[in-house]
């Protein structure tokens, strides 16, 4: 394979939106989804004459960003303006952070096939976001949407040590973890609230040199980037191996087709004309404060993994998918302390519920229901008032038209039958119309038991108690 011949080098650049209340350097409110133009007022729309105010609530959530990913912690820092026009940011120029971020030289580790590896990060810093264009198929033009204008981003600038799509969404994955634990963004990738840059070369083996990387922008789904990944690889590859060179370009990844498209020219960092901002004062941090975040940080992934792995004896691999996501973790912790049945809780989630979740491509954090819920449905099946058959119906119930499970069981009447009379008529009903299985268990073909119980769950539709069916059939094929 040529491919075989060749070393991938990426870096990517992560954009995530700070969940703060209001907007970087004003008091517009963030809330995602609202009527066009609706969140903004003269300093985000950059009318003459308007001063920006730095929103503190911004420093701190990039310094407690910075702190869980292994960062160092600037004392020093300031805004700067980076030039470049675009229809959707009125300033021409976005404030951003040039020479002096808030974090730098950080890291985050990933596992890999080969074991441990530990992605570098080159930076974290503040900036605001553009608004957005929304394109008229109809009349051929583009409105122009403000309300994004000003939104708080902290950008997390690797350096370019990923060396293959797995590995480049292992890392975001990691990343997108603890984004939400430390509870700084939301990360609705859908929403555009963690969103990255791919830069991508390719190199033959044993070169030291690095070869010309071209960028995919504001790409906001895992697939969508490993599959343009894998797309620019191989032709990069093709490029080369034809005589071409590569061009330093920004591409456009084309979910449909699935190819990359040529954009403009890349840009670097002396393209965007960087100076200081006037009008922004110094960020200067005290030890203080900065101890003061560190004392805030919650537990983190890696932390919980192990503490799961230890008191609840998950297994590696349930620990690493519970633990991935804060919302599947907070579910998991919070129906365990109610319920008192880690292995049913966690076979709950592993099974049933990451599987609607992936048939329906929703995020752990649109789950409709809380750990209570789950915890009722683990406990009314522990009581016998539901069998876990039903409970699985009632848990697609408590995704599609969220209620409690008791009100789904009542409204539906799937309360399990453990009556001893009642079971024992269905069980006496089933025998006399099954004589051929009869005379199979008895000929010692025990699988013949397994369908006397089918038919009896039949009958009932499901509401018989299957550990009472099994001792009622045994009793009476005994006799």
């Amino acid at each position: 394979m040529l491919r075989d011949k060749y070393e991938v080098i990426i870096g990517l650049e992560v954009h995530a939106e700070l969940s703060t209340k209001t907007k970087i350097f004003c008091s517009c409110p963030t809330e995602f989804g609202a009527e066009p133009n609706t969140h903004v007022c003269p300093i985000c729309m950059a009318m003459p004459g308007t001063l920006s105010v730095l929103n503190e609530k911004v420093v701190e959530y990039a310094v407690k960003a910075g702190l869980a990913t292994n960062c160092e912690i600037s004392r020093d820092s300031k805004n700067d303006r980076k030039n470049y026009f675009y229809p959707d940011l009125p300033k021409a120029y976005q404030i951003s952070q040039y020479d002096k971020p808030l974090c730098e030289h950080g890291y985050v580790e990933i596992d890999t096939e080969e074991g441990k590896k530990k992605i570098r990060l080159t930076r974290i810093h503040i900036e605001e976001d553009a608004g957005k264009l929304n394109h008229d198929e109809f009349s051929g033009g583009s409105l122009v949407d403000l309300n994004r204008a000003g939104v708080p981003l902290i950008e997390i600038v690797s350096e370019p040590d990923i060396r293959s799509s797995e590995e480049a969404e292992s890392y975001l994955r990691k990343l997108k973890s603890i984004l939400e634990y430390i509870e700084v963004s939301d990360c609705k990738m859908q929403e555009g609230s963690l969103r990255a840059d791919v830069n991508v070369s390719v190199r033959k083996k044993g070169d030291t040199k690095l070869g010309t990387r071209t960028e995919m922008k504001n790409m906001n789904s895992f697939r969508s980037i490993t599959r343009a990944i894998e797309y620019e690889v191989d032709r990069q590859i093709d490029v080369i191996e034809d005589g071409g060179k590569v061009e330093q370009e920004t591409l456009r990844w084309d979910e449909v087709s699935g190819k990359t498209f040529s954009m403009r020219d890349k840009e670097d960092a002396q393209d965007y004309r960087y100076f200081p901002d006037p009008d922004l004062v110094a960020i200067k941090l005290s030890e203080e404060y900065i101890e003061n975040i560190k004392k805030t940080l919650p537990e983190l992934p890696e932390s919980r993994k192990q503490r799961y792995l230890e008191k609840y004896k998950l297994s590696e691999k349930d620990a690493n998918i519970i633990t991935a996501s804060k919302y599947l973790s907070d579910l998991f912790e919070g129906a365990t302390k109610i319920c008192n049945n880690p292995k049913a809780v966690n076979n709950w989630i592993i099974s049933d519920i990451s599987r609607i979740l992936n048939e329906t491509e929703m995020d752990p954090i649109e789950i409709p229901f809380d750990s209570k819920q789950l915890a009722k449905l683990i406990i009314l099946i522990d009581k016998g008032t539901i069998s876990s058959k039903l409970a699985k119906k009632v848990l697609v119930e408590m995704f599609e038209h969220p209620r409690d499970p008791e009100d789904i069981i009542d409204e539906k009447g799937w309360v399990q039958i453990s009556d001893e009379g009642a079971i024992k008529d269905v069980v006496l009903k089933i025998l006399e119309a099954n004589p051929q299985s009869v005379s199979d268990y008895k000929g010692g073909k025990d699988k013949a038991l397994g369908y006397l119980v089918g038919q009896a769950m039949k009958e009932t539709r499901g509401k018989a108690n299957p550990q009472m069916l099994n001792k009622m059939f045994l009793e009476e094929l005994k006799k």
